[in-house]
């Protein structure tokens, strides 16, 4: 039917949820520590739109390589204006990609990433 939500395990929990919240913008729906598991969660969306689920885990692998890891290879926002939303993170503090062309439908995107080097898309519709 559609995509309910993407999870992520991060690093350093405060970090990132200071990076999705404050710098990506994303709207908390709920948060809660689990004890028995070490472990945050945080409920994220866009708007009204419930869209990353946040985890901490006590001493989590690194991410292999970037972006061809095996696995999840990056998250894409769509955006309406890819230079706006650049300017934006770069404002922020983010180091971001060049905007590029997409080929196949000729549309601007760019990457950059978050705190633990997840590769993050933005694209224009």
């Amino acid at each position: 039917m559609k995509i309910h939500h993407i999870a992520i395990i991060c690093s350093n929990y405060e970090v990132s949820k200071k990076f999705y919240t404050e710098v990506l913008g994303l709207n908390i729906i709920r948060e809660v520590y689990r004890e028995e598991r070490q472990s945050h969660k945080l409920d994220l969306a866009i708007g009204e739109h419930y869209v990353i689920e946040l985890f901490s885990f006590p001493n989590p692998p690194e991410r292999p390589s970037r972006p061809e890891a095996c696995g999840l290879r990056h998250l894409a926002f769509a955006v309406e204006n890819v230079e706006e939303k650049r300017n934006e993170l770069i404002h922020k503090g983010l180091v971001c990609e060049e905007i590029r062309i997409d080929e196949f439908t000729d549309r601007k995107f760019f990457f950059t990433q978050d705190p633990d080097k997840l590769p993050l898309e933005f694209y224009e519709i």
